[in-house]
């Protein structure tokens, strides 16, 4: 055999060896068994529940305001003080308007007199009208007609100046009431038993009625601390959830290590939209519900405004079927050999779901994961309860989520070694 010979043969042999390892590997690669966590479909207890993080406030919140325009000239609380309803809280320069109660006043005096000088005019003139009367009919030649005819004019207008001072006593006396309400408003007491939470204005500021800002006429707010409230927004998919007298787990920011517990008094029954930025830059509206949770036993000295989280219990089943919430993955459905090797319940399951996307777990038996359909009820912190489709026992396939996500069915599955992983997380 020639040299060139040689070389050329050898050539084909290195080219089959490359190409025998190289489609060994890609046969052991396809045949090869997918690393998962596998785990046994079990009974558990769930509790099913919707988290929501909100503000603490008192359940009886008054904003006190100032209904006239004056200097504050006295404030007799301080924030922190605990006042009783009649308390006296502030007082503004009553000045102007204890000038405006004395002008009314003298206003009244004045149209009151007024009023006798037109009450006396018109019982006159009755008296003059009653004369002409009486004489016209005692005949005819006692008094002439003209002269009768100007005792009723005369008695006419006498009556119309009286009723229209009258009147202007009345308008009198409404503004000296006006003012005398105005005056009362320069003198500010307590609404309601509680605590003051809020002062905004001090001595020297000028007090302004809150018509078209509350904020820019808000003076102080109090409180009734008695019954405290954990307010918190509850997102459109899991108010329908939510009923009165949900149990509710309740932390606050600010004690920690502390937990309080309470009970859902009230779900409002119109959204609240809040603008938020998505990933994209554009704008959407959040729709969220206000909650209301009483607190049973909250520490004496909460405050109002506090930040705080609530887990809000909305069901809870005892001993039920539950496998993995990320066991749980979503397949088109496709028919295939293995579905006739179900049980009767599974293949009813499958029926239902024919034609559109199926939620279900991969089942593993002797090494192959095959899709199951399942129907799921409440959903806890870590499991889903299993209405249908699987039974107690079975393995099924329960981590990880990138292995389950690209997980085929019928594929080939065994147990990842934990104890690999484990030796490399320690060094």
């Amino acid at each position: 055999m020639s040299r060139r010979s040689k070389v050329w043969l050898g050539v084909i042999i290195a080219v089959l060896l490359t190409g025998g390892v190289v489609g060994f590997r890609i046969h052991q690669k396809r045949h090869a068994a997918t690393e998962v966590k596998l785990e046994r479909v079990a009974r558990r207890d769930l509790v099913s529940s919707v988290t929501a993080s909100g503000k603490i406030e008192a359940k009886t919140s008054v904003d006190i305001s100032a209904d006239i325009t004056g200097r504050i000239i006295d404030i007799a609380v301080r924030e922190g003080d605990v006042v009783k309803r009649g308390q006296f809280l502030l007082q503004i320069d009553p000045a102007q308007y204890q000038a405006a109660v004395a002008r009314a006043e003298g206003v009244v005096a004045s149209t009151q007199a007024t009023l006798l000088q037109t009450k006396a005019t018109r019982d006159q003139a009755q008296r003059a009208w009653d004369r002409a009367q009486q004489l016209t009919k005692m005949g005819d030649n006692l008094i002439a007609p003209e002269t009768a005819e100007q005792a009723h004019t005369a008695f006419d207008v006498a009556e119309a100046n009286y009723q229209s001072t009258k009147a202007q006593l009345e308008q009198s006396r409404a503004s000296l009431q006006e003012a005398k309400d105005n005056l009362a408003k320069t003198r500010l007491t307590a609404p309601i038993n509680g605590r003051v939470v809020r002062l905004a204005v001090e001595e020297g500021e000028v007090a302004v009625p809150g018509t078209f800002s509350r904020e820019t006429g808000l003076l102080m707010t109090i409180a009734d601390l008695s019954v405290i409230l954990a307010k918190v927004q509850v997102d459109e998919t899991d108010v329908v959830r939510l009923s009165q007298n949900d149990s509710v787990e309740v932390t606050i920011d600010a004690y920690r290590d502390t937990t309080f517990w309470g009970r859902v008094t009230k779900i409002s029954h119109s959204a609240k939209l809040t603008p938020t930025e998505t990933a994209s830059g554009s704008t959407d509206r959040a729709v969220d519900f206000d909650v209301e949770v009483t607190l049973k036993d909250p520490p004496p000295d909460i405050r109002p405004d506090l930040s705080c989280t609530a887990r809000i219990v909305t069901d809870t089943r005892r001993h039920v079927l539950s496998v993995p919430i990320i066991a749980l993955t979503v397949r088109n459905h496709e028919k295939i050999p293995n579905e006739i090797e179900g049980a009767p319940v599974v293949d009813t399951l499958r029926e239902r779901f024919k034609k559109k996307e199926a939620e279900g777990v991969f089942v593993v038996r002797n090494g192959v994961a095959t899709f199951r359909p399942v129907r799921t009820g409440i959903a806890g912190d870590e499991y889903f309860e299993v209405v249908d489709g699987i039974r107690e026992g079975e393995t099924i396939v329960a981590g990880t989520y990138q292995a389950i996500r690209d997980l085929k069915d019928s594929a080939k599955v065994r147990q990842v070694d934990t104890t690999k992983t484990k030796n490399s997380q320690v060094s």
